[in-house]
């Protein structure tokens, strides 16, 4: 049987779909309709329960709409569905890591990796200035990764899990862990959309990023600051005694520095630019090994076995990596933090980003995507308007398409050509679809980024919205930068 020739599609090989027949307001009805039933769907019924399920299906409705338009367009069923199975192929990178993050949750709690974390860092993390930390320590890590969800599924659950303890809301640390994490993101070589962006616009990735450091140093630096003023006026339980926590971790698990063998050995197989899943996979099996030596009546525990055998240490691992794990002490706060879905806990967030590719799917297929695009750019009169205008495709792209590879791509094909009659140079559309596309996808519910961090972290985008400062205060910075035309570098004439 001969093979075939299968070659992987890159993000800036998406083809945009321009259909003539759509108007405006044709495109605008599926969005119209999505909002509008989500707004009812979360604030009046579900509330922060909409993503176990009734999100889901909101979102299939909404496609059921774009579908509507596209058929009245003579767009065929046949053509919809090739463009909703390119959308799902796109993501299956991301959902496999999803499921490995829950197995490497699961591994990591019973080997007391995490609870070993959380131990060390509250006898180091000043509470004053553990949420100030956490933005630098993920800025760090995800510089060095190039990825800000590896640094949430790793660090970022710690931090979280910390911050618990401490009496610091689960919204407050995840805003400060995604505003660094996505600072390092954006900064980091290695980082996809960082490569991305300068593809799109024409320019260079060394040029690109740092030109794109006159809005994302100030922008991180106010960040920081915002969350050293928080953390000075926030009261917290763990400032005055720690020890019943620490007595309880100590009771639970065996804890030990030599835990963080494991992660260092993650972070670094990603450094080395290993592939994010398999260093995850990695990850996942060395903790699998090392809680049945350091950790083996957790082990015992999980399995629900009264004797560690070859029998019992296989089922107490795999469960962990599988199911529902937990681990109990004596504290109800650690009850709560010292447990782990496993792969199944992760199949909500799945669910919710294969709905959200139907979605985005139809709205490309039937020429939603690019009459919007070209809508917005028709408006871009003036250099501010055209800075504007790539913004608010960036951000009605992440919001309708829910992913932020295409926030990046349809905009950077679309205004490319804008941004050279203007005279100015790649970087301002680069540093644009960036400071626009990349932050804000993981402030909506249903995009990609905001369906995975938050399954991740565990905390909704709800209740980190506000604090994911570094994210929202992006595409305002880059906009002030415009406005008042500050380093607004133009294109040099050869």
């Amino acid at each position: 049987m001969e093979s075939k020739n299968i070659t992987p599609t890159e993000p800036q090989d998406e083809n945009i779909i321009e259909n003539k027949e759509l108007s405006l307001w044709e495109a605008l009805i599926p969005v119209f309709a999505l909002i509008g039933m989500l707004f009812y769907n979360v604030f009046f019924v579900y509330g922060d329960d909409a993503l176990s399920g009734s999100n889901q299906f909101i979102l299939l409705m909404g496609a059921a709409v774009a579908a509507i338009v596209g058929f009245k367009n003579k767009v065929s069923y046949k053509q919809m569905m090739e463009e909703v199975s390119e959308n799902i192929k796109s993501t299956s990178g991301a959902l496999l890591i999803l499921l490995m993050v829950g197995a490497l949750a699961g591994t990591w709690l019973i080997s007391g990796i995490i609870p070993s974390m959380i131990y060390y860092g509250l006898q180091i993390l000043n509470p004053t200035i553990f949420l100030a930390a956490s933005v630098i320590i993920c800025a760090i890590i995800s510089i060095a990764t190039g990825s800000s969800w590896t640094t949430s599924a790793t660090v970022g659950i710690a931090l979280v899990g910390i911050g618990n303890t401490l009496g610091i809301s689960a919204g407050m640390t995840a805003g400060a862990v995604l505003s660094g994490a996505y600072f390092g993101d954006k900064m980091s070589p290695l980082s996809d959309t960082t490569n991305l962006a300068p593809t799109m616009a024409g320019g260079d990735l060394f040029t690109h990023i740092k030109y794109m450091s006159l809005t994302t140093i100030p922008t991180i630096v106010i960040t920081l600051l915002v969350f050293v003023i928080i953390g000075f006026s926030i009261e917290t339980t763990g400032t005055p005694d720690v020890s019943d926590k620490l007595a309880a971790i100590d009771a639970a698990f065996n804890i030990s520095p030599w835990l963080f063998i494991v992660p260092i050995t993650v972070i670094f197989m990603i450094i080395k630019k290993t592939e994010p899943l398999v260093a995850l996979l990695v990850g996942t099996l060395f903790a699998g090994i090392v809680a049945i030596i350091a950790q083996p009546e957790i082990v015992m525990n999980v399995a629900g076995a009264d004797f560690l055998t070859i029998n019992s240490a296989y089922k107490g691992v795999m469960n962990a990596i599988t199911v529902d794990s937990a681990v109990a002490t004596t504290s109800e706060e650690l009850n709560d933090l010292f447990s782990a879905g496993g792969m199944s806990g992760m199949l909500g967030t799945i669910w919710l980003i294969v709905c959200a590719m139907v979605f985005g799917g139809i709205m490309d297929a039937i020429g939603a995507l690019a009459r919007i695009s070209k809508a917005l750019l028709s408006l871009a009169s003036s250099v501010f308007g055209l800075f504007a205008s790539t913004v608010a495709s960036c951000l009605a792209l992440n919001v309708t398409a829910s992913d932020q590879y295409l926030a990046i791509v349809v905009p950077g094909k679309m205004f490319k050509k804008a941004y050279e009659d203007k005279g100015l140079a790649p970087e301002n559309l680069s540093r644009t679809l960036e400071d626009s596309g990349t932050v804000t996808s993981v402030l909506i519910p249903w995009n990609t980024c905001g369906a995975y961090q938050s399954g991740v972290l565990g905390v909704s985008v709800s209740e980190y919205f506000f604090f994911a400062i570094f994210n929202w205060l992006s595409p305002f910075m880059t906009l002030i930068f415009a406005a008042f035309n500050i380093k607004i570098k133009q294109l040099v004439k050869k």
